[in-house]
């Protein structure tokens, strides 16, 4: 039916596979063989046509193109001058007709990607803000209260306890709503949580401030597991590693204004009612910047662009609701044994980091007394020099793809800071200790956004906001578990002994990390499909 198709000729004939199955010697119009093989012409103004309504087609060249068809519907389509192209395979654990169906999709960056990552790091920073706020003025807090410094401790732990029972309904409702639902939430709760702590400026009402910080913590779980999922909607596959680097980076910007800005807004004062004055001051702040930003989510953060941004996003979304399942793609995870040690190692290396942060004042404060304020801005160095790291080791991914080599070079300078910044916190010279804690937030924090790329591509094509969930449960179990010993060892060994008893876990990361396999199923799914 239809107009008399072109013969091929001779040489172009010759250049044509052929089907699996088996064709006879005719080429061009031949009839199929064993398998089901047969040629298939598409013109270019009906190609995409046909793709629309659900046929194994191919991109269309100029000129036409003939396409091999098995009994599969996969196969090579070959055009009118020659060539020969192979057709997308898919992904694992996608069935052909999706992958044909995202081949057609139209792949196109969103302008509005910019802005959606940067609202999104900028109410992240304001989380992470209020997990430290207590933490870098420690003894101020413990006075004012009239409370332990262990209590104060549990101000910052809460934000790990709350993450672990509440990660996977979140990680549900991310799969099940969208990522518009859990921004709106996370945002919303984040100032509420604001707003309460203004109720505790009275050394009696510490549990108040305690429901405050409670509320706040339900807030990081609606973000600390975003990056990598916001990464992947939106943005391309050259440029994905870097916006999860800008993604985390937001919250360890609102880290490092956490070690800097509390101990200059809040001194160390013996009058009560100044106290409470200079502390509302902090709290007022906080709480106006937090509901601007959920304002901000409620205009501009949109659930997803309108054309994917990528080959494996394209792959994603073609896949139909019905096809979805939550608790299976959390057990193909946990069957994962490469995603299991990374979530191990992960564990490790930010449950450090979260003691390293939590118990800081504490240190500093024992060899450098009065030193309130330089004990913030060591905070803030190893921060600062994190986001820099984080920055560069994203922008490093996506030119090299090197992810097993990347973090296993991070964890082990990550160990070795550590090692230099034990070493160095009690020889009585500041300075020294601002050069070594810069060196380890530069490789400890900066594995950060590694951690949650590697798990993306190891774990393609579940969803990144429930394996960057995981890791953070890791990261949590080990933070609160590494806070409450470190601390307990400090007490009675002192610091030197609760640091060392931090770089045997990073070691035994390290050790782990070497086992990993680099395992690159998105990466694979893009070039398969480019």
């Amino acid at each position: 039916r239809g107009p008399r198709r072109p013969a091929l000729t001779r040489r172009a004939h010759a250049r044509l596979p052929r089907p699996r199955g088996g064709a006879g010697r005719g080429g061009g119009r031949g009839a199929p063989g064993r398998a089901g093989g047969r040629w298939r012409r598409h013109r270019p103004a009906r190609c995409s046509q046909s793709a629309q309504r659900g046929r194994p087609g191919g991109v269309s060249r100029p000129g036409g193109c003939w396409r091999v068809a098995g009994p599969s519907g996969a196969g090579r389509a070959a055009c009118a001058g020659g060539m020969v192209q192979q057709e997308p395979a898919g992904a694992p654990g996608l069935a052909e007709g999706e992958a044909a169906a995202a081949t057609a999709a139209e792949v196109r960056l969103s302008r509005r990607r910019w802005a959606v990552v940067l609202l999104f790091s900028s109410y992240s920073l304001c989380n992470a803000f209020q997990w430290i706020q207590y933490g870098s003025v420690n003894n101020v807090f413990t006075r004012f209260y009239g409370v332990s410094a262990f209590a104060i401790d549990w101000l910052s732990m809460c934000y790990m306890l709350a993450y672990i029972p509440l990660l996977f309904p979140v990680a549900w409702l991310l799969d099940k709503r969208g990522l518009r639902l859990i921004a709106l939430a996370g945002s919303a709760l984040n100032a509420l949580g604001a707003w309460v702590k203004l109720g505790s400026l009275k050394p009696q009402l510490f549990p108040v401030t305690v429901l405050g910080q409670v509320i706040c913590s339900m807030a990081q779980v609606f973000i600390l597991g975003m990056p990598s999922h916001i990464a992947s909607v939106w943005f391309g596959s050259h440029e994905v590693s870097t916006a999860c680097s800008i993604a985390v980076f937001g919250n360890q910007l609102g880290i490092a204004l956490g070690f800097l800005v509390p101990p200059v807004l809040v001194p160390n004062l013996e009058d009560v009612e100044k106290l409470a004055y200079h502390i509302s001051i902090m709290f007022f702040m906080t709480a106006g910047v937090a509901t601007a930003l959920f304002i901000l989510v409620v205009i501009v953060f949109k659930e997803k662009p309108l054309h994917p941004p990528s080959r494996a996003q394209a792959l994603i979304q073609s896949r139909t609701t019905e096809e979805y399942s939550y608790v299976q793609s959390i057990l193909h995870l946990l069957r994962n044994a490469n995603f299991l040690l990374l979530m191990v190692t992960y564990g490790l290396n930010v449950g450090c980091f979260y003691a390293l942060s939590t118990l800081l004042n504490r240190m500093v404060i024992r060899h450098y007394p009065g030193e309130e304020v330089n004990a913030g801005r060591i905070g803030l160095t190893i921060i600062l020099s994190g986001m820099v790291g984080a920055l560069i080791s994203g922008i490093w991914l996506d030119r090299t793809k090197t992810y097993k080599q990347t973090t296993l070079v991070v964890y082990i300078m990550a160990l070795v800071g550590m090692i230099a910044y034990t070493f160095t916190l009690s020889l009585g010279h500041l300075w020294v200790v601002f050069v070594t804690a810069g060196m380890l937030g530069f490789f400890m924090t900066g594995y950060l956004p590694l951690g949650f790329e590697f798990a993306a591509e190891l774990t393609y094509p579940e969803s990144e906001g429930t394996s960057s969930g995981l890791l953070n449960v890791s990261a949590q179990i080990f933070g609160i578990a590494f806070t409450i010993s470190q601390g307990q060892i400090m007490d009675r060994f002192g610091t030197k002994a609760g640091n060392l008893f931090l770089c045997s876990f990073l070691f035994l990361g390290t050790i782990m990390t070497a086992f990993i396999k680099a395992d690159l199923r998105r990466q694979q799914a893009n070039l398969d499909n480019e």
